[in-house]
């Protein structure tokens, strides 16, 4: 490897580590404290403890997302969303794909619902540590929850102006966040360097049995250890696969000192409260608010790459056609992917605000957080299992079977958390998910009322009439998703309205099963008459004007079909409210709002 390459492979690495290891790198800030504060502090229940807290690390990141999940993608793209396509094209009858379909439409919402409480606990525990500075040791709770909202409130604030150029302090500051932790783990450890015996997994299994069903149950706070797995995955088309690995095996020995560190300190001070703060503090004074900074940056950080994720999966969304097309800002003129997605952003700090006010304490908020995040580590594995299995990869199967086995595990504990507050999770979660059958069906219905003009029909009316009538000097624009079927606004304006200019263009916006592309095509199908063709990828983030000033078109005028929907029914009425309220096609791509006309098609639903 040359030395040009090296630098590049160190640079993608620390990006890597803070865009993608946010959530995961600050879950030592709350994890092996909110276990301890229902689970006896003895040495074994400890070692225990950390040998499932190790185990959890390398099987469900290390195995089930570095190594298999990341081994599926397309064109270099993982998610959810990746799996689901890969799946469509192995299934062969309707039914299957249905009930994948809708089990990734869940797995997408619980996604959102947990991005809500991942900021709102991250910086909430880091504010805590404010209580172990000496002067600030009675500051009442109502302040720290102050100055965690204040940050919640300014972080989603500045989304709008973009964080282009703030993103890059966010590697280095993982970089120092993640040096710190091993330093003060690797400290501790060699006080008591018992707690290495957590690498042995009976350890692990001796602690479940030894304790029962309560050591069962104790699995359902493990799982924050493991919180952010999945952005390992989603984010793989950013930054690629290696940097992500590579970034992992470091962060992975980072945490897995820190938690060692705390077990070791846990060992030698069983009434300590806020482990992790408690430890640093413990073995210097000086370096403790230095320390306790750099934490709370760290978990901004973490929220801003829950934030950016949102917007991506919102985005992918809008893309595949399951969410509305919400208005979409770009924050960068260099970096296409940098968008904002107001609805997401405001949505998404309502309810952060919402949960910070009801747990108040990130113990409690704890209890809640979880059930969310092993939802949707269950529907990653099921679909691989399935990609695997129809692949004919048996041996890949069988690992994910044994996964699917520990997963399950983990999600039956993680029910426990329902009546503890992690039912929040699931009526934010529930929001989006409704949203998406209510959209994808609503089109369904929509589409089947609508009246379309066979080509031929069209062709042959056009030829009819293009020669005789008058028509308006320019280029005029018409949406529509091809020739083959002619929507009923272009056939109103054009026959009815003898609305025709020098030269039509029909615009064709598709969206292809890989992440990223962009293709386009101009082809003449009668006089005067042409198809624009743009083929795109359902992450690419592309400026339909752009396409047009590379094919010099000046457009005097564009049209666009508005659905006027009359209905009786409640859920229509619902879906034609989302429809009025949420950017229209030619709206959603940022085209001169002085050259639009919408024409209007009455629909009964």
């Amino acid at each position: 490897m040359s030395m040009s390459e090296l630098k590049t492979s160190a640079k993608n690495i620390i990006q890597a580590m803070g865009l993608v290891f946010g959530d995961i790198g600050t879950s030592p800030i709350y994890t092996l404290t909110v276990i301890f504060l229902t689970t006896k502090v003895t040495e074994e229940n400890v070692i225990g403890v950390l040998s499932l807290i190790v185990w959890s690390l390398l099987l469900i990141v290390t195995v089930q997302y570095t190594w298999l999940a990341m081994s599926l993608s397309k064109r270099g793209e993982g998610g959810t969303i990746v799996l689901n396509e890969i799946l469509r094209k192995l299934l062969k009858s309707s039914r299957p794909i249905v009930f994948f379909s809708f089990l990734t439409y869940i797995g997408i919402s619980l996604l959102i619902g947990d991005s809500v409480i991942t900021p709102s606990i991250s910086i909430l525990s880091a504010v805590e540590g404010l209580k172990l500075i000496p002067h600030l040791n009675h500051i009442p709770q109502y302040a720290v929850l102050v100055i965690t909202l204040v940050i919640a409130i300014s972080l989603f604030s500045i989304q709008k102006k973009g964080t282009e150029n703030v993103s890059k302090m966010f590697g280095p500051i993982m970089v120092v966040w993640f040096l710190a932790l091993g330093l003060s783990g690797v400290h501790s450890i060699m006080e008591s360097n018992s707690v290495l015996l957590a690498f042995n997994p009976l350890q692990g299994i001796n602690f479940i049995l030894h304790n029962g069903l309560a050591g069962f149950f104790v699995l359902a706070e493990v799982i924050l250890c493991v919180t952010g797995a999945e952005a390992l995955y989603a984010d793989m088309g950013h930054l690629g696969r290696k940097p992500i690995v590579y970034a992992w095996y470091i962060v992975f020995c980072a945490l897995v000192i820190s938690y060692l560190g705390q077990g070791a300190f846990l060992i030698r001070h069983p009434e300590a409260q806020n482990l992790l703060f408690s430890m640093v503090l413990s073995q210097s004074h000086l370096l403790y608010i230095p320390f306790l900074l750099t934490s709370i940056f760290a978990t901004i950080i973490a929220s801003q790459a829950m934030i950016s994720g949102l917007f991506a999966i919102v985005y992918q969304g809008i893309n595949t056609r399951i969410l509305p097309m919400f208005k979409v800002d770009y924050t960068s003129e260099k970096i296409n992917s940098q968008i904002y997605i107001g609805t997401a952003n405001w949505f998404l700090l309502f309810f952060v605000i919402v949960i910070i006010l009801i747990f108040q304490e990130s113990s409690k908020l704890a209890s809640a957080y979880g059930l969310a995040v092993i939802g949707t580590f269950n529907i990653t594995i099921t679909l691989m299992a399935t990609i695997f299995f129809l692949r004919k990869k048996y041996f890949h199967f069988l690992i994910t079977l044994g996964l699917f086995v520990i997963d399950f595990s983990y999600l039956i504990a993680a029910l426990s958390k329902i009546h503890t507050g992690a039912y929040w999770s699931l009526i934010i979660a529930s929001f989006p998910l409704a949203l998406i059958v209510l959209y994808i069906k609503g089109q369904e219905t929509m589409f089947k009322s609508i009246k379309l003009m066979d080509k031929e029909e069209f062709l042959q009316e056009y030829d009819k009439l293009y020669p005789v009538t008058s028509k308006i000097e320019g280029k005029a624009l018409f949406f529509a998703r091809g020739i083959e079927k002619v929507p009923p606004y272009i056939v109103q304006t054009m026959f009815m309205n003898n609305i025709i200019y020098t030269e039509n263009i029909f615009v064709q916006v598709n969206k292809t099963s890989g992440a990223f592309g962009l293709h386009y095509n101009l082809e003449q199908v009668a006089q005067g008459l042409n198809i624009l063709t743009i083929e795109v990828g359902y992450m690419e983030v592309f400026r339909l004007e752009k396409v047009l000033k590379a094919l010099d078109i000046e457009e005097k005028a564009i049209f666009y079909g508005v659905e006027d929907i009359e209905t009786n029914n409640l859920f229509w009425h619902i879906f034609s409210i989302i429809k009025k309220i949420t950017p229209t096609f030619v709206s959603f791509y940022k085209l001169p709002t002085h050259k639009i006309h919408g024409v209007i098609t009455q629909i009964k639903m």
